[in-house]
């Protein structure tokens, strides 16, 4: 029996994503790459995405990297495989184009840290302050903020903003931290965290560091400083796996969600990737969020066009202006 359209939405509210069930003997890689053609879609996966979803993307990178690179695009259509706020960031960037997301409840544990009528009241309390707040957050947070930074570009940006300007980080306070250690300058973190960062263990970090003491540790600036400092390169996903690729070490110990093992393993063949582990037995270095997301529904999603990203046109272009600022300021930065 065929689905109507409305209640299609309406359970696609219920649930975040559509359900119908998928034609086992259907060739999904097949199926998504005639829907992309019939559709003018185009398909961008992040790098902590499952293997199968990066394997049929059209770009693989990390949130803004993906979200400018569909704005350029004549696609009608952005299938965001990542979490919410990465649609909403590609949504932002290109409102004429239909945005969206395989499972409308892959959110962000940082971004959720982080309600924005909470942080808007945080900031009216230091009304004096700039706000600079990391891409990892929501269309209301961007909204309130000053400036947009990512991991590759922060510290870049932070040091262009005059030290007698007090300023406010958010939300990471592990990234924040890292900025205040790296350019000696006191700023006002809100306390938001990644629960994928924030359980890598030091202890068995070291233990791997001794098991392998030729391998470098590749970290990401969301880690707790306690791991941060056995890193031998501290940088984005982007710039992990592009150090990866030209050093000429064999062997890596990887301090971020281990979807970028992928790619650094199709990069680099014959070297050698570890995941760094977690503090406990589970497998916690693997975001919950991104992997809601799979090929049946990434599927789902394209044959349906929902779950749709949508936002109120004056929030999103609140959110546009710190994102232009950023771009126009980091000019240059790779």
């Amino acid at each position: 029996m065929m689905v109507s359209m409305q209640s299609l939405r309406q359970r696609v509210d219920q649930i975040g994503f559509v359900d119908d069930p998928v034609d086992l003997t259907l060739d999904l890689y097949e199926e998504i790459e005639l829907l992309k053609k019939k559709k003018n879609a185009i398909l961008l996966a992040h790098y902590y995405q499952e293997p199968a979803i990066q394997d049929v993307a059209d770009f693989i990178g990390d949130s803004l990297g993906l979200s400018r690179q569909a704005a350029t695009t004549s696609a009608d259509i952005i299938v965001f495989a990542g979490v919410h706020f990465m649609a909403e960031t590609a949504k932002i960037l290109s409102p004429e184009k239909k945005v969206i997301l395989p499972d409308l409840n892959a959110g962000c544990s940082l971004a959720d840290t982080c309600p924005a009528d909470e942080f808007s009241e945080f900031c009216d309390q230091h009304p004096d302050h700039l706000v600079m707040s990391y891409i990892n957050c929501s269309a209301g947070v961007k909204a309130r903020s000053d400036i947009i930074c990512t991991s590759t570009n922060a510290e870049h940006l932070l040091r262009m903003i005059p030290e007698s300007q007090p300023v406010i980080f958010a939300p990471d306070r592990n990234l924040g931290r890292w900025l205040e250690r790296k350019t000696k300058r006191k700023l006002t973190i809100w306390d938001g965290v990644c629960i994928v960062h924030e359980t890598f263990s030091e202890r068995k970090l070291l233990t791997l560091k001794v098991e392998h003491p030729d391998a470098k540790v590749l970290a990401h600036p969301e880690c707790e400083e306690a791991v941060l400092r056995h890193a031998d390169y501290i940088g984005s996903t982007s710039g992990i796996r592009r150090y990866a690729k030209e050093n000429d070490t064999t062997s890596f110990i990887i301090a971020t969600e281990e979807g970028i093992l992928h790619q650094m393993r199709k990069d680099s063949p014959q070297k050698h990737f570890i995941a760094a582990p977690p503090e406990s037995g589970c497998n916690c270095n693997q975001c919950p969020h991104m992997r809601l997301n799979t090929i049946e529904k990434l599927f789902m999603c394209m044959h349906h066009e929902l779950p749709e990203i949508t936002m109120e046109e004056s929030i999103r272009r609140r959110a546009l202006k710190p994102i232009e600022r950023m771009i126009e300021m980091s000019e240059g930065v790779s």
